[in-house]
């Protein structure tokens, strides 16, 4: 893990500006049309008490990346487990969620405790794709749940706002927060596109699994459902 990383903003054309500053190559971060579903009750009874060893099972390979986005050359750019904090970066503090993964102070008070964080896209700068995974540990399901719960809301305050990067450099606007029941699977979505990068845009998704959370962020030209996809799927191993 790239403990010491600074991980970028997802988005489009300052891609390689981000690289030279952060280490890490950037993208966007994307959100899917369609369903989503919020995380209500108890957690799947077909699974265990989840550790911090089970954290980076959830993530998904860089094999499976690709096949949900339909690249082939999609690599892993950047991996993390600790919070970062780029509250300072954004027009509205509280959409913070909403536009990054894995920040301290969307998790602050929630009790968790372990983070894994993946970036990943394909290597050249006008990259066509790209996915961020987060899956975090907290002491119990309710915990999880609550989180996914509160978010939910949070995102639902966000919807159809623009939101600020980096002083202006560059915007999101955010979409509808969609609830759905994705193959079993509660999840939240909610679609962003990035203002001025002809079409650039992102899926978000959020699930609770017994005692942690997944998260997908799925971006490119042409998005359909990839971030939804990608959260059901990290749901799916922790079933296993």
């Amino acid at each position: 893990m790239d403990n010491g990383a600074v991980k970028p903003v997802p988005t489009r054309r300052l891609c390689s500006l981000l690289l030279a500053a952060s280490g890490l190559l950037c993208g966007c971060v994307s959100t899917v049309e369609g369903a989503a579903v919020r995380a209500q009750g108890a957690a799947p009874v077909d699974v265990g008490v989840l550790d911090e060893a089970a954290l980076g099972r959830l993530i998904l390979t860089i094999g499976e990346v690709n096949g949900i986005m339909g690249s082939t050359q999609m690599q892993v750019t950047g991996e993390l487990d600790q919070m970062t904090d780029h509250s300072d970066e954004v027009s509205d503090p509280d959409c913070l969620g909403a536009v990054y993964g894995a920040e301290e102070p969307v998790y602050a008070r929630t009790g968790w405790t372990a983070v894994r964080d993946q970036v990943a896209r394909e290597p050249s700068d006008d990259n066509d794709h790209w996915v961020e995974q987060t899956a975090v540990l907290y002491p119990t399901a309710q915990a999880a749940t609550t989180f996914v719960d509160t978010s939910f809301t949070i995102w639902q305050g966000c919807a159809n706002e623009s939101i600020d990067v980096g002083d202006g450099e560059y915007s999101w606007q955010l979409g509808d927060v969609d609830a759905t029941d994705a193959g079993g699977v509660n999840l939240i979505t909610q679609m962003t596109t990035q203002q001025g990068a002809d079409g650039w845009e992102c899926q978000h998704a959020l699930s609770a699994v017994s005692n942690a959370t997944v998260e997908a962020w799925a971006c490119g030209y042409s998005i359909n459902g990839e971030a939804a996809e990608i959260a059901t799927a990290m749901v799916q191993k922790a079933r296993k």
